[in-house]
């Protein structure tokens, strides 16, 4: 099968399997989406929504962000790991959002990703998900199941983006990615998948 043929099956079953799907991470405004999202690296989503509502509170503005303290925003952020990176990143970020940019958040992966600690995933991401931008997240669960499925190969988030940007069509990338988020969280998990109960068995390259 062609994997642009499978890609559009896989795009299928998942659909009927997740029919509403939502980025996981909670937020209000955006620039609160690209913060989230910073915090997330080698961090997950569950525990990013905990300590987030918290930060958004004592920072409710980019401006608020640009102007605090690095060591306090740290305490705020400190169960995510490399809490203190992401401290700087984000105030810098901030700096940049409020001198650079009017507070407004940039549209294009190109002009995100000049953004202190944004890089390609989180770029995505928020052009994806703020301004339906066609966009293709590549996070770990992504490029587990890409890979397992044959529809990508190799682990690098970079080139596994560019090869499911040949098979699959623009516009379902994000919903897609979102979908395989949710079933590598659900079911095809990275030790012990459950592919007996799984809706992409007959479609899998471990079953083919």
């Amino acid at each position: 099968m062609r994997k642009k043929d499978l890609a559009g099956k896989i795009i299928e079953a998942l659909k009927a399997e997740y029919p509403q799907v939502k980025c996981a991470l909670t937020y209000g405004k955006p620039h609160e989406l690209l913060i989230a999202t910073r915090l997330s690296a080698q961090c997950t989503d569950v525990r990013v929504n905990k300590v987030t509502p918290a930060l958004f509170e004592r920072y409710p503005e980019i401006k608020d962000f640009a102007e605090a303290d690095e060591a306090e925003v740290a305490e705020y952020i400190r169960s995510c790991g490399l809490f203190q990176t992401k401290a700087r990143d984000i105030v810098k970020m901030c700096v940049q959002l409020h001198t650079v940019y009017n507070d407004i958040i940039p549209d294009t992966v190109e002009e995100l990703t000049k953004l202190a600690g944004v890089g390609r995933k989180t770029a995505n991401l928020v052009a994806g998900e703020l301004y339906g931008k066609n966009a293709f997240v590549c996070d770990t669960h992504v490029i587990r199941l890409t890979n397992r499925l044959g529809l990508a190969e190799g682990k690098d988030a970079v080139k596994v983006e560019k090869q499911l940007r040949t098979i699959v069509p623009p516009e379902e990338g994000l919903a897609l990615c979102h979908r395989l988020v949710w079933h590598g969280r659900l079911v095809c998990a990275a030790r012990r998948p459950q592919c007996e109960s799984c809706c992409l068995k007959e479609l899998c390259k471990k079953n083919i």
